[in-house]
Order: structure tokens, then sequence, then C-alpha cells
């Protein structure tokens, strides 16, 4: 119960905040599926997560960095029992465990998630090149919807460095689902998957 308390009130503090707005192409309806957008700070994933409507708010797990939430009792607490986590270690002499096996668990528990492909923030103008991560995750789950966010404005309210967000204007910009088609390579994919975000920034359109 005072998670779901937590939960409602960063919702509400990230909207009077930034007074975040969503722009969705077409509804979604409740469904296990990967949101994916483009990353310049760490509190990106929350701006989707409050963007959501609350179904599919229940739903949504962020994908996030082990090494950087596993740092104070704070971190630890809201990324496990707030947001509901799917930690990854980045380095890959530090893992236990396959990073697509724990999100393709999720994704078959019936979760969804929210990642950043480009692996790491993202300082300049439009997107890194995408890791592959995302490719193997929709060749693991062929039924995987994937859905493209980008995020307008987040890396002024939270410039690299800041703990505390300014309070300005963002939103949300919700595309279409795309899946992996039969036989689409590993290229391909990314790159289809890479412009279906970037036809979502402001300057795109």
């Amino acid at each position: 119960m005072l998670e779901k308390l937590i939960a409602r009130s960063l919702s509400g503090f990230i909207h009077l905040l930034t007074g975040s707005r969503a722009f969705w192409s077409e509804a979604l309806a409740p469904a296990p599926r990967v949101y994916y957008g483009n990353h310049s700070s760490h509190g990106d994933f929350v701006l989707i997560w409050s963007a959501l409507p609350a179904a599919l708010r229940k739903q949504a797990r962020p994908v996030a960095a082990a090494e950087y939430w596993r740092r104070g009792a704070l971190r630890r607490y809201l990324i496990r029992r707030v947001f509901h986590g799917v930690l990854i270690e980045r380095e890959a002499e530090h893992r236990n465990e396959d990073p697509i096996a724990l999100m393709a668990a999720a994704i078959e528990s019936g979760s969804a998630l929210i990642l950043f492909p480009e692996g790491t923030r993202n300082m300049g103008d439009g997107l890194l090149p995408f890791k592959s991560g995302l490719y193997h995750l929709a060749n693991q789950c062929p039924k995987l919807e994937l859905v493209p966010v980008w995020l307008e404005n987040i890396k002024r309210v939270m410039p690299k460095g800041r703990l505390i967000p300014l309070p300005l204007l963002c939103t949300a910009h919700f595309g279409a689902p795309l899946r992996l088609a039969e036989g689409e390579d590993r290229h391909a994919f990314l790159e289809r998957a890479r412009d279906a975000l970037l036809a979502l920034a402001p300057e795109a359109a």
C-alpha cells in the first residue's frame, strides 16, 4: 500500500513539476510490450512511466543499470519496491544472469518494459546507434510490440549531475507499435526501430 501511494505521488509530482504531456499515435490496450525511448538523463524512464495511463503504468517496469540503482538505500527502495525495475549489470564480467533472459522473463510474466536502446545517456542531439539488445529481445519474444517514445525537453529538466529536476515543460510522443518482421536481420530491424523513434522528434515533423 505504501509503495502504491508513493507511485501515485511521484506521478502527480512529475506532472505538476514538468507539466508533462503525452501524445499518442493510437490507443494501446494493456498488453506485454516494450516502450523504448531516447536517453539523456536518469529521469527518462520516470517521465515515460508517469505519462502512461494508470492501467498501462501498472504493467510498466524500467530496465535500469544495476550499478547506479544499487547505490544507497533510497535508490534501492525506489527501483525495487516502487518501480519494480529489471536491474541489468552493464559490465559483462559482473553478470550472473543473461540480460536478455531477465527481460524476456519479465515480458512473459505479463510486464511491459521501459528501456533505452542507445545503452547510455546521449549528451548530443539525435540518437546514438542502437545496441543489439532490442533486437535479441524481439527475436526471443516474437509477438512483442515495441512502442517508440520520444522525450522532448527532458535534457533541460534533468541535466547531467543534477539531482532535483527543473520545472520545465516536457512532452512524451508515443508512436505506433512495431514488431520484428519474419526473416528481418539485426541491422535492418535496429535501423527501422531507430528511424521510427527519430520520426517522432518535433524537428522531424
